[in-house]
């Protein structure tokens, strides 16, 4: 299994409304691609509590459908997010190989 991970950074003064479209639209939208198979919204915390940071996590069943994702949907989701809060975000994402859960 693949885990797609965003991390982002907000501007503090967007939290909320942030929060809300992540939960309400932008992680439903992702996942009704098909694509992965579930999902994960945290809050990072940090020695400097002043910053916002969340992790978006995705798993998907393999890299093809992570390829899948990347080709046909991942650039205009993520040009939707930008358009809303152009200027008060930052993000990198990450692509890891799971290799083993303990549950």
């Amino acid at each position: 299994m693949i885990l797609y991970n965003v991390t982002v950074s907000i501007d503090p003064s967007i939290k909320e409304e942030w929060i809300t479209y992540m939960r309400s639209t932008h992680i439903p939208d992702v996942m009704a691609t098909g694509c992965f198979i579930e999902s994960r919204f945290s809050k990072l915390h940090a020695e400097d509590e002043s910053e916002e940071t969340y992790a978006i996590s995705y798993v998907a069943k393999n890299i093809e459908q992570l390829d899948i994702y990347q080709k046909e949907h991942a650039k205009g989701l993520q040009e939707d997010h930008s358009s809303r809060f152009v200027g008060k975000f930052g993000a990198f994402r990450s692509i890891l190989s799971i290799i083993e859960e303990f549950k």
